[in-house]
């Protein structure tokens, strides 16, 4: 399957508290989602005490937000928790840090409730990216009419078939997780591709252009899976050969992603400009093939090759 410039569906662009994250290949870069509080993440000190180092966490945040202004690539964080108590205290300390939107990461489904319930209360609903309505929930009607009543507007919804692994198998699973996830008026909807590990990234950058070309939805997923599971690079190349496998496969997963959860926010410094340069390939790409360049000022393409834009421009 080739690289698609141009899908004949209408494709929806999301906003998500003045973040786009969608629309046609090359239009907007991809969103770039960042774990902070993960599983190992040295910020932290005891989850249950909701000890963290808040200096850290806010220095990373801000590393962030500049690299994301400086490349054109949208970023936002993601944060790690395994209680509501303790999803509080880093939403608390995240709105007094920054103020663009964020997602929570929560693999229980009655916990992630309780956190989002907290969130609404704090009137950030607009602001809030609900990460993730998945197959494996237990109660996804229920789920859906509680973010409903809380007036959850973004969510992502992870789409994956167990006994089809194949990239026909994600938009195959998101039908059926869609006959129940609309019912919840949601304004911005973005599908996961579920990662399984590094080769089988490929089954889901093939998957997102199915979903594209059925449904017009954002789409994306999680390559830092991949890359994080295969320990050997670290074993045979040691760190540097890690960061290239890392950067070089979400450069390339760029060119077929609306978002991209990248992992640790310690890959920031690498991620961030080798998705920006890929952003720029693409929309070079789609100018060749269209004739179309991207209008956004911020977009990588102009914000960092405006003389090769100027010269595209004269032909």
């Amino acid at each position: 399957m080739a690289l698609k410039f141009r899908y004949e569906r209408e494709q929806k662009i999301c906003d998500i508290a003045g973040i786009n994250v969608g629309g046609q290949p090359g239009q907007n870069p991809p969103l770039l989602m960042a774990s902070l509080f993960q599983k190992g993440d040295k910020l932290v000190e005891s989850r249950k005490k909701r000890k963290f180092d808040r200096g850290g966490a806010a220095e990373r945040i801000k590393e962030m937000e500049r690299l994301s202004n400086e490349t054109g690539v949208p970023g936002i964080v993601a944060m790690v928790a395994n209680s509501p108590e303790e999803m509080k205290a880093y939403v608390d300390f995240f709105v007094g840090a920054s103020n663009r939107p964020f997602a929570i990461d929560i693999w229980v489904q009655d916990t992630r409730l309780e956190a989002t319930r907290y969130i609404c209360e704090q009137g950030l609903a607009d602001r809030l990216l609900y990460n993730s309505i998945t197959p494996w929930d237990e109660d996804i009607p229920g789920q859906v009419e509680t973010l409903k009543e809380l007036g959850v507007k973004h969510i992502v919804v992870q789409a994956f078939d167990v006994e089809d692994k194949t990239p026909a198998g994600r938009p195959k699973s998101l039908r059926r997780m869609l006959e129940m996830v609309n019912k919840g008026g949601f304004e911005s909807i973005l599908v996961d591709t579920a990662v399984m590990n590094l080769p089988a990234t490929a089954f889901s950058l093939l998957a997102n252009s199915l979903v594209k070309e059925e449904f017009g939805l954002p789409v994306g997923s999680a390559p830092s899976n991949g890359t994080y599971m295969w320990k050997k690079s670290r074993e045979m190349w040691g760190p540097k050969g890690f960061v290239g496998v890392d950067a070089g496969i979400h450069a390339i997963c760029a060119l077929a992603s609306d978002f991209m959860l990248y992992g640790p926010m310690t890959g920031t410094q690498r991620i961030f400009p080798a998705v920006a340069a890929a952003s720029a390939l693409l929309a070079t790409m789609v100018y060749d093939d269209t004739g179309e360049l991207p209008e956004g000022k911020s977009h990588p393409l102009n914000l960092l090759f405006s003389d090769m834009v100027e010269q595209l421009l004269e032909q």
